[in-house]
């Protein structure tokens, strides 16, 4: 047990029915598997209370929020005070996620690109990371992140990462990271793959994005935090490296972007 590499599961939604009454299992599951912290992501600021209750209740769950870019026209519009009042829990150490998705709701790009700033403005006054969500907007979420970026610094992940090349190089030229999921490892995912390949190994983070695509051997199955494994063992090929160093490295780069998970850590 103890020499099971330890990894982070930088991203999952432990609040979904997909998981109501298992999460005693999931989180064991995960630490099984070597996952011993994740990080459970609010989509709709009304479901905070329950988010937060989950990790309050699991030692190894953190906990981030914010308006997901397909619920901003459905949601009322967060505000920057409302976002940094959260901010005030020990254990909500991100603002997200946010971002842009015009796959499906390109209809409502404009009121997605102003709660996008907001978000934005919340993470550049708290210092706790933006968690960017981004899906055929390429462009916009580039001069948006680069724009605001020049108004005052901030630090950000790029959840789920699966765009192109050149919104990768404009994260990473900011400073930011990039989050494999199991899309990554998907055997058709050869173009993704050579995108990472060619970042910084010190910008990498991992995640499930649970209960959404699980990477094979479990792809079609509802995905949950254990799985983290299994993407970070096929991201280490992609990177040439020893699972072990690679999840060390993912590992270093979790703490330097979630600071204050770090802290509550120490202070346990």
């Amino acid at each position: 047990m103890t020499d099971t590499p330890q990894i982070t599961d930088s991203h999952c939604h432990l609040d979904f029915p997909d998981f109501e009454g298992k999460l005693d299992e999931v989180i064991s599951r995960a630490s099984r598997a070597g996952v011993t912290r994740m990080v459970t992501i609010c989509t709709r600021l009304k479901n905070e209370p329950a988010v937060r209750a989950i990790a309050e209740t699991h030692h190894p769950v953190f906990y981030a929020a914010g308006t997901h870019p397909m619920s901003a026209a459905s949601e009322p519009l967060a505000t920057t005070d409302e976002l940094i009042a959260l901010t005030r829990h020990p254990k909500m150490v991100g603002i997200g996620e946010t971002g842009l998705d015009y796959h499906y709701t390109a209809e409502s790009a404009e009121l997605q690109q102003i709660s996008l700033r907001i978000h934005i403005d919340a993470a550049r006054q708290t210092g706790l990371p933006l968690i960017i969500h981004a899906r055929d907007a390429d462009d916009d979420m580039a001069r948006i992140l680069t724009e605001e970026y020049r108004q005052g610094a901030y630090s950000c992940v790029m959840h789920c990462f699966s765009s192109g090349a050149g919104l990768a190089r404009a994260a990473l030229d900011l400073g930011f990271y990039l989050s494999m999921s199991g899309i990554t490892a998907f055997p058709k995912s050869q173009e993704l793959r050579d995108i990472f390949a060619a970042a910084p190994i010190n910008r990498i983070l991992v995640e499930t994005d649970a209960p959404y695509l699980a990477p094979p051997p479990h792809r079609g199955k509802r995905n949950e935090p254990a799985f983290t494994a299994h993407t970070a063992q096929r991201a280490a090929e992609t990177f040439g490296m020893d699972y072990a160093d690679f999840a060390a490295r993912t590992q270093v780069n979790f703490d330097r972007l979630f600071t204050k998970a770090v802290a509550f850590e120490r202070a346990a």
